[in-house]
């Protein structure tokens, strides 16, 4: 065909047909994913068709490998083995880990700082600043707040909460929450969960991310600083994978069964102070005027605070008061109680009662100290009691010899709170 000078050689529709569909081996359509892959450091580079290849090839060593590439018998051909080779080492040192670093880091870092005091029986938790966390809003911020519960048996009764920082992506708080009643068993078998959630006032309130600290590796009475990124939360196992791993961890799953049935048992923590007075001990606390109306001096109970405990109204709160008796009791006067706190599972009452005996009367004495979630209008529900005394086991029993060694000395002690009514068992 003869093309005339000056005139734009024109292509008809089949030859532009024939042009575009060239003949050779059928190319797979690629996903966007294909052009991020994820190879870890000893994985093969055999695929010639491999995204990573084509996307690199045109910049990094031109239109030879180009042709390399394209070619149906690139395998084949000569030299193409070393192309190959030299695409594959460059491939290499740019590639991705196999964990994927912008999803650590996507969520954002916390820093805080935990303490344990092991006088007060006291778990302190500062949290001091959170940097980079994850837009939650449409403005492109979030208004973020800490949330900390303590693992096994997360509830409200353990939960605590900081403010919330408002449009912000790097939240300061500063702020110190603290456990009470938290012994060393607690510290070694448990496990503290923090938690960065979103608030939102219209709709419910977004999870950003959150992080587990084994609490054993906390040091008593030596604060201990961290500052992590955040992840995900663990993902659940599917039920194959879980029949599976059970074949191995039979005694696992037989410890595991008895601390959560130890878990439904405990109602909850009770610190009280004991101290017994004598006559002139308990004459120069009230005064000379009321010397002679107590000469036999006496037991004083304080009880101070409740903790963890559990939730008896539906909105998930209790309303808790605490009842003692000194029994056996034949003129059924020895009966005190505290006043009602509402709407807490961590109630603090710091109120003393005063019991006059003689210090060979208390020692066949047993102390009954229940706690109680007021309902008006119906009976009140028990949420868990404590005895003390000679017939007791474990800290209940040392605690009333302390008590009774160690005259005029205010020993105080946590307790664990029971689902056994005390009145039931003496």
């Amino acid at each position: 065909m003869t093309v005339r000078k000056g005139k734009r050689m024109g292509i008809s529709i089949q030859e532009n047909m024939a042009i575009n569909v060239c003949p050779g081996p059928i190319q797979p359509i690629r996903q966007i994913s294909a052009y991020f892959p994820r190879h870890s450091p000893t994985s093969s580079f055999s695929d010639p068709l491999s995204p990573n290849l084509t996307s690199c090839s045109s910049d990094a060593v031109g239109a030879k490998a180009v042709g390399v590439l394209l070619s149906p018998h690139s395998a084949g051909a000569t030299g193409g083995g070393g192309t190959l080779s030299a695409m594959s080492s460059m491939d290499t040192s740019i590639e991705i880990d196999s964990c994927d670093s912008d999803d650590n880091t996507s969520l954002g870092t916390l820093e805080f700082k935990l303490l344990y005091e092991t006088a007060t029986s006291a778990l302190h938790c500062t949290v001091i600043r959170a940097k980079g966390l994850k837009p939650m809003d449409f403005n492109g911020l979030a208004d973020p707040y800490v949330k900390l519960h303590l693992l096994p048996g997360a509830c409200k009764a353990n939960k605590l909460k900081t403010k919330i920082v408002k449009n912000t992506l790097n939240p300061v708080w500063n702020e110190t929450l603290t456990y009470c009643g938290i012994t060393m068993e607690d510290m070694y078998r448990r496990t503290l969960r923090v938690s960065v959630c979103d608030e939102d006032k219209l709709t419910h309130n977004e999870f950003i991310g959150e992080s587990r600290v084994a609490l054993r590796k906390v040091k008593p009475d030596q604060p201990k600083h961290y500052n992590i990124c955040l992840e995900h939360p663990p993902p659940l196992s599917s039920p194959t994978a879980m029949s599976s791993a059970m074949r191995g961890i039979s005694c696992y799953l037989r410890e595991w069964d008895s601390e959560q049935q130890r878990n439904l048992e405990e109602r909850g923590r009770l610190l009280l102070c004991l101290q017994f007075l004598s006559a002139s001990q308990y004459a120069e606390r009230l005064g000379q005027t009321e010397a002679k109306e107590h000469a036999k001096g006496g037991l004083c109970v304080g009880v101070r605070r409740c903790a963890h405990l559990a939730a008896m109204d539906v909105n998930g709160f209790s309303d808790p008061y605490v009842k003692i008796y000194l029994k056996p009791d034949l003129k059924k006067k020895s009966k005190h109680k505290t006043a009602v706190i509402k709407k807490t599972l961590n109630p603090e009452f710091n109120e003393e009662f005063f019991y006059e005996i003689t210090f060979n009367e208390l020692s066949a004495k047993t102390l009954e100290v229940s706690v109680w979630d007021y309902d008006l209008g119906r009976s009140n529900d028990f949420i868990g009691g404590v005895l003390l005394g000679c017939n007791s086991q474990g800290d209940a029993l040392q605690h009333w010899i302390d008590c009774l060694k160690n005259k005029g000395q205010k020993v105080e002690r946590w307790h664990t709170l029971t689902n056994d009514l005390p009145g039931s068992t003496i």
